[in-house]
């Protein structure tokens, strides 16, 4: 018998992502050719994990070339900006800033030093026109593995620097279209828990001026919650809860489904553990999962 090859595991949020190409011009592509890219790519990147998974180097490389090919991850960023103009129903940032009118204070508020603006950290960011960005409400630190630009640090959030104290964390994380690009469920896990340490302490009560901060907008194509084996909505509640969120407000459309959670505890470690464990059969069902501990 063979010797057993060993099972590799992904470290970081960049060996889930597609390799990057030198830049070219962006170039525009319609809405039909955006949305086949994207999901191109997502299905070579399944291909990728389950070769790295096996030790497969060859299919892996193999894979790496076909990506290549359609242009890395900065064909995809260039998709994804396409797919964010306005005329496109794009932007995920709208909606939270939607969410969030009713806790921010005024403009005025701001200008007389009645109000501070509140912190972002915004991972996976593709631009600093966002919708967040024009508001003039947040002081935000931009990251991305492939930075598309100024204002964009070039950084991998699972190998950030923990944050030593309040100064160094903020009031809203923001993860649209980030967390299915993690390769593997436990990765998942680990990010979601991962945001709860850059988030500042919960404060106030239920009616206090605070009571939207500190939280996290988490943006997932919407079969991921909609249509996999593994993950449902009550179940994301109960994986987020025993992280320490709460789920204070949620939209799903033909394509997304957005999320914004206020953290409301201090877990130093998921309360419970979540196998990956099938909720729905169906040969049509994705795969997609998350697990914790």
């Amino acid at each position: 018998m063979g010797k057993k090859k060993p099972v590799k595991t992904l470290k970081s949020l960049a060996a889930g992502r597609p390799p990057t190409i030198q830049k070219q011009k962006p170039k525009s592509i319609t809405r039909k050719a955006t949305k086949a890219l994207i999901n191109k790519l997502h299905l070579l990147e399944k291909r990728k994990t389950q070769a790295i998974a096996k030790g497969d180097a060859k299919e892996e490389a193999a894979i790496d070339s076909e990506i290549m090919e359609l242009g890395g991850l900065e064909r995809y960023q260039e998709a994804s900006l396409q797919g964010q103009r306005h005329d496109r129903g794009g932007d995920s940032s709208r909606v939270l800033m939607d969410w969030l009118k009713t806790q921010l204070p005024s403009m005025k508020e701001l200008k007389d030093g009645k109000a501070s603006r509140r912190s972002m950290l915004e991972v996976g960011a593709l631009s600093t026109e966002n919708a967040c960005s024009k508001s003039g409400q947040f002081d935000i630190v931009r990251i991305d593995l492939n930075s598309q630009g100024e204002g964009i640090l070039q950084q991998d959030f699972m190998e950030r620097p923990l944050p030593v104290d309040d100064s160094e964390r903020f009031d809203i994380i923001s993860l649209s279209l980030v967390l299915n690009f993690v390769p593997d469920p436990k990765g998942r896990g680990d990010m979601l828990f991962r945001t709860t340490q850059f988030l500042r302490q919960p404060e106030g009560s239920a009616t206090s001026p605070d009571a939207g901060f500190p939280n996290l907008f988490l943006v997932l194509p919407a079969p991921c919650v909609s249509n996999s084996r593994y993950l449902d909505e009550d179940r994301l509640e109960e994986i987020m809860a025993s992280v320490g969120y709460a789920k204070t407000a949620s939209k799903m459309t033909q394509r997304l489904v957005y999320y914004l959670w206020r953290k409301v505890s201090n877990c130093p470690r998921p309360a419970k553990s979540f196998s990956k464990k099938e909720i729905r059969s169906g040969a049509s069902r994705n795969n997609f999962a998350i697990t914790l501990g």
